[in-house]
């Protein structure tokens, strides 16, 4: 709300007041909002885990020793962290596509940058632009969750799937804890 009010030049302090209480509950908002989403899919994925355990026949447990399972819990560790450069890479992609859309527009027509011009920028290519990258750059990265454990089940087993899923959920949960905290200390610096 502060944002909106300085670029509609109404940065008034009683506006001022008045926008920092609505930004103080939204980021309040955002951060409960955050921290149910986490649990919530937390939960999720321990009683979708549990439904695997139970669907492959797993009762006795699972041997971490065992080479194939140590292996895969391994690798199932640094899935989280993999998916996650993989979206911050796609969205830093798609940003600078943007950069450079907007970067054309001003060069080829300056006066967009004068103030109270009535020429209007071309809106339908930067949300075109938006759309395609968007769709584009989540292919790697939604690649990388559906083949992980397709492929460690195909070729080394149940108990491979069980080593990626098992340490995948518990990196995955630390991750996005840390990934809120940290997103909510970098909107409110």
């Amino acid at each position: 709300a502060g944002g909106l009010a300085e670029m509609a030049l109404q940065d008034y302090p009683e506006f001022r007041e008045k926008t920092d209480a609505l930004d103080a509950a939204g980021n309040t908002t955002a951060a409960i909002g955050k921290g149910i989403a986490i649990g919530s899919a937390a939960l999720v994925s321990l009683a979708l885990y549990g439904a695997f355990a139970v669907s492959i026949g797993i009762r006795n447990g699972v041997n971490i020793l065992s080479p194939v399972t140590f292996a895969f819990l391994m690798i199932g560790s640094n899935l989280p962290y993999w998916f996650s450069a993989l979206t911050i890479k796609s969205v830093g992609t798609a940003a600078m596509q943007m950069v450079m859309e907007v970067e054309r527009q001003f060069r080829e027509q300056p006066q967009l940058l004068n103030e109270g011009t009535t020429l209007r920028p071309d809106y339908t290519r930067c949300v075109d632009i938006s759309t395609k990258a968007a769709l584009k750059e989540m292919v790697p990265p939604t690649a990388l969750v559906m083949l992980s454990p397709l492929i460690a089940g195909t070729f080394f087993g149940k108990y491979a799937v069980a080593g990626v899923l098992t340490v995948g959920l518990v990196s995955g949960v630390q991750l996005a804890v840390s990934m809120s905290n940290t997103g909510g200390a970098w909107d409110n610096a």
